[in-house]
This record gives structure tokens, C-alpha cells and sequence, in this order.
């Protein structure tokens, strides 16, 4: 069982604190990693590209020359794919890029992410993060005081002090437990967690 210290918001350590390996213990499974951060990009894409065929294309509904005696090539239309303003060939269409995971590769997934950052040291958790009033410098403050300048920040609650002083912070992320994906766990160099968020997690995951 892996044990973390557990700092104050002034960035000492005030104890510390049992990891359940059910959850920050398990063996990492890169394949399901990758599935879980390719499905959560796929998802968020629109799919809303759209460029017309030579079908969709307004005019060229006449031959511009005779067939034969010309000169030039033989044409059908104006809108043909190598005319200008013409259609294009194999035009994109809207779509939808998402796909689903089972729930049990989900889980395991991100049971893999915690891992990793447990195992680089990369898991901090604080006792807990309150702020009196919506204060930017504050939030920025204890970052500072517990070294993070990247970081995604979980509550164990929704504090609107804390996000909102958060909002502005660049490259400072807030979610709450039921939020947390694999892919944010893994674009921020540091996951902050709270001693109830920890708890919360490890009621669901484990």
C-alpha cells in the first residue's frame, strides 16, 4: 500500500496518508491508456467539416463544348473536380468520430493514469483547499507554496471559491471526482488532490 504525505495549503506536511492499491496500486495498462485518451479526443471532435461534390456544386449543368473537333479534351461540365470552382472528389461529410469503451476498460484505465503519477511522485494531496473569497493571488499562492505550476487540481466538492479563483490560472485545471478522465490526468505534470477527493475516488474505484 502506497503512502503519500499530506500537506497543508502552506506547502508543509501535516501527516500522511494510505493509497488503496485497488486504485494507485494497480498494474499500468498502456493499450487501455491510449484507448481511453484516443476515445475522449474522438469524442470532443464536432464532425461538422462539410465541402461539396461535384453534385452539390452550383451550375455546370451544361456541356461546355462539343464532343468532338475542338481540340481540347472532351468535358462534361464545368464543376467537374479539375475545373476551378468545381466539385471535390471524395468531399468530407459531418460525421461522428466518437466510440464507446466498456465501463470495466474506463475504470481500469484510469486506475492506470492514477497509478502512473502516484509512482513519479506526481500526486499530491492536501489536507484541504478553502479560500475565504474569490481570489486569484490566493489560489496562485498556494500553488506556489506546494511547487506546482501545472497541474490539474480535483475537489472533493464544488467549491465555487476555488474554481472560480482558479478559472484565470493558466495551465491550472479544477474538476471534481466525477469528472476526472484520463487524459487530463495525464496532460498536467501534477495531479493536486484533496484528502476528501482521495477518499471519493477511492469509494468509486475501488
Amino acid at each position: 500500500m502506497a503512502t503519500v504525505s499530506v500537506l497543508n495549503m502552506q506547502g508543509k506536511e501535516v501527516g500522511t496518508m494510505d493509497l488503496n492499491d485497488a486504485v494507485f496500486g494497480v498494474k499500468v495498462n498502456e493499450h487501455l491508456v491510449h484507448m481511453a485518451v484516443v476515445q475522449y479526443l474522438a469524442n470532443k471532435r464536432q464532425g461538422t467539416q462539410k465541402a461539396k461534390t461535384r453534385s452539390e456544386v452550383r451550375g455546370g449543368g451544361r456541356k461546355p463544348w462539343r464532343q468532338k473537333g475542338t481540340g481540347h479534351a472532351r468535358q462534361g461540365s464545368i464543376r467537374a473536380p479539375q475545373w476551378k470552382g468545381g466539385g471535390m472528389v471524395f468531399a468530407p461529410v459531418p460525421r461522428d468520430y466518437s466510440f464507446k469503451m466498456n465501463k470495466k476498460e474506463k475504470r481500469a484505465a484510469l486506475r492506470s493514469a492514477l497509478t502512473s503519477r502516484v509512482a513519479e511522485n506526481k500526486f499530491i494531496v492536501l489536507d484541504e483547499l478553502k479560500l475565504d473569497e474569490i481570489k486569484t493571488k490566493k489560489f496562485v499562492e498556494v500553488m506556489k507554496n506546494i511547487n506546482v505550476d501545472k497541474a490539474l487540481v480535483v475537489l472533493g466538492d464544488n467549491d465555487l471559491n476555488v474554481i472560480k479563483s482558479a478559472a484565470n490560472v493558466p495551465n491550472i485545471k479544477t474538476a471534481p471526482t466525477a469528472t476526472i478522465n484520463v487524459y487530463d490526468i495525464l496532460k498536467y505534470n501534477t495531479v493536486v488532490v484533496t484528502k476528501a477527493a482521495v477518499e471519493a475516488i477511492q469509494e468509486v474505484y475501488a
